[in-house]
């Protein structure tokens, strides 16, 4: 099995997490998405995952289907499910007005980039309103939400400074040792 990916991906990182949490045989073979040359998925983005003929192209597919072949569950909660989804805006919203920054367009100057600064402080804030896990007890709604957090303190797209709970959630996460082993490198 191959998870194709980058390492400062938030959503790669949950694909590693669940892949090192499995037990399963696989491989991370590291992709640079900004590269000319096409990362081989029709998405033009990763993770994408490789085995045995199959081929994923979104990390909620990889994740369910790492925790499947393991014989584990894959959030069987509605709520969590949503949680789950709010983080995955979260990540594509500060994703994207990372992306458009980076490359030069100014986003306070745009109604477009406005709307998607205010969705990431409102997601933050209703994330920040839910219960908390126990430590060592961390499901995948947990991991996506402490993934996409975690990325944006990163990359200094938000701060969680008014969001204890969120502070609470990484500290938790934290305590994980495949949480921790996945983290970005350091530049």
């Amino acid at each position: 099995m191959k998870l194709f990916g980058s390492l400062t991906s938030p959503y790669v990182r949950h694909c590693r997490l669940a892949l090192m949490q499995s037990g399963l045989d696989w491989e991370m073979v590291e992709l640079d998405i900004h590269s000319t040359t096409e990362p081989g998925t029709p998405t033009l983005r990763v993770p994408f995952l490789e085995d045995a003929g199959l081929k994923l192209t979104d990390s909620t597919s990889i994740v369910k289907y790492v925790r499947e072949k393991s014989g584990k569950e894959f959030i069987p909660d509605a709520v969590d499910l949503d949680r789950y989804c709010l983080a995955n805006t979260l990540m594509d919203a500060a994703i994207n007005l990372f992306l458009l920054e980076r490359s030069g367009l100014d986003i306070d100057a745009n109604v477009y980039t406005r709307r998607q600064k205010l969705r990431v402080e409102k997601i933050l804030d209703e994330l920040n309103s839910a219960p908390l896990p126990e430590t060592g007890n961390l499901g995948d709604a947990d991991y996506r939400v402490a993934v996409g957090v975690a990325w944006g303190v990163f990359r200094n797209r938000f701060s969680i400074d008014s969001h204890p709970n969120l502070q609470r959630l990484l500290e938790i996460a934290g305590q994980d040792e495949f949480f921790v082993e996945t983290a970005p490198p350091q530049a």
